[in-house]
């Protein structure tokens, strides 16, 4: 009798993981625009200078999606660690610091680029370019502290099952009404773990909502996209799900309630588009691309500010100007598909150099993709 064929690597799990990351680098590749100020450059949006583009950030603005994968993926990842015997401190300790490592070493060159200019060539604005390449890997920081605080959520999800999704919630909600109804802006901040923790928490479900029926992927879609609808025209919060120049908040610095409906339209969306999807990566092109933008996807978004920053210098240097045109002009539009090449060639050799795998990750099948995740 042979022995039953381990079930199949879900490759639209890494197909959502990957392309997440790089709707992230193209969106700041193509649609940064740049103001240079005394003080240095000064970034802003196109969102804020073109009438109702901001519905576009519905389906952009990837991050809730990216945090739901992320939890799948850990807790299928803990399954196969306990199966072996390792403990969920070790388990923990050692995603923190494959994660962790490369992001201090980005961090800590920029910090030894930004002091030898600051301080030998008097560039005082130089600290706010290294603030400008860093800054994107906040959302690593919020992932790290997820990461800690694996064992809580494990413990939650075993304990009290659903239960914890609603009252994660429930208190983003209560947050917001402390932060907009009584004006205490300061509370705000704990949504950045009760948002981005929900939708991590979210992804310990991603079988069961894999397993329902059809007719649930669409109500998962349409109770997100009302939602939205809901809270964006109540007034209260704004349409844009990124942070837009004018506005009276962002619904992401830190994360609103809001944030809770995109993640149910996207987990909707993205399960209604799943047969089609599945049925795309099959074929062998498509999953050489797959596997392709996985291997250099985090790399890719570690890097993509530097390679950006690169090239901004090289257009300085070369051309004698920096600075967008603002507001954008019909031919800085005709532009943007062209916009992301200079960057992707600097960024390019510095993945080379310092972000390639030195050997392939060894594939490891998903025990339970289509199966049942214990409660």
């Amino acid at each position: 009798m042979t022995s039953p064929q381990p079930a199949q690597r879900d490759k639209y799990v890494d197909w959502l993981r990957a392309l997440s990351l790089i709707v992230v680098v193209v969106w700041h590749w193509a649609f940064t625009i740049l103001e240079w100020k005394p003080h240095g450059p000064e970034p802003t949006s196109p969102l804020g200078f073109t009438s109702g583009l901001w519905i576009l950030t519905w389906l952009l603005q990837v991050l809730p999606l990216f945090f739901y994968v992320g939890g799948h993926v850990h807790l299928l990842s803990w399954h196969r660690a306990g199966t072996r015997g390792v403990g969920i401190g070790a388990f923990v300790w050692r995603r923190i610091r494959a994660l962790a490592l490369p992001a201090l070493f980005l961090s800590g060159v920029w910090v030894v680029i930004g002091a030898v200019v600051t301080y030998t060539f008097g560039v005082d604005w130089m600290w706010r370019v290294v603030l400008l390449v860093l800054s994107p890997l906040w959302f690593l920081g919020v992932y790290l502290v997820l990461i800690a605080l694996l064992p809580v959520a494990l413990w939650l999800h075993r304990r009290y099952d659903v239960l914890a999704l609603i009252w994660l919630g429930g208190a983003a909600l209560v947050v917001d009404v402390v932060r907009f109804r009584y004006g205490i802006d300061a509370a705000g901040w704990l949504n950045m773990i009760i948002v981005w923790g929900l939708a991590h928490q979210a992804g310990f479900f991603y079988d069961r909502v894999v397993r329902l029926p059809r007719r649930y992927d669409a109500a998962l879609l349409w109770t997100g996209l009302f939602a939205l609808v809901g809270l964006v025209y109540s007034g209260i919060y704004p349409g844009s799900m990124v942070g837009v120049p004018g506005d009276k908040w962002s619904n992401m610095a830190p994360p609103t309630f809001v944030i809770v409906a995109l993640l149910l339209f996207q987990i909707g969306l993205v399960e209604v588009l799943r047969p089609a999807m599945e049925r795309v990566l099959e074929r062998p092109r498509w999953r050489r691309v797959n596997e392709f933008i996985n291997r250099y996807s985090l790399p890719l978004f570690l890097f993509h500010t530097t390679g950006m920053a690169i090239s901004l210098g090289l257009s300085w240097w070369l051309f004698g100007s920096l600075g967008d045109k603002i507001p954008p002009d019909l031919k800085w539009w005709l532009e943007r598909p062209i916009a992301v090449i200079g960057p992707l060639i600097c960024t390019t050799p510095v993945i080379y150099l310092f972000g390639r795998r030195r050997a392939p990750v060894r594939q490891m099948p998903d025990k339970g993709v289509r199966g049942s995740i214990s409660s």
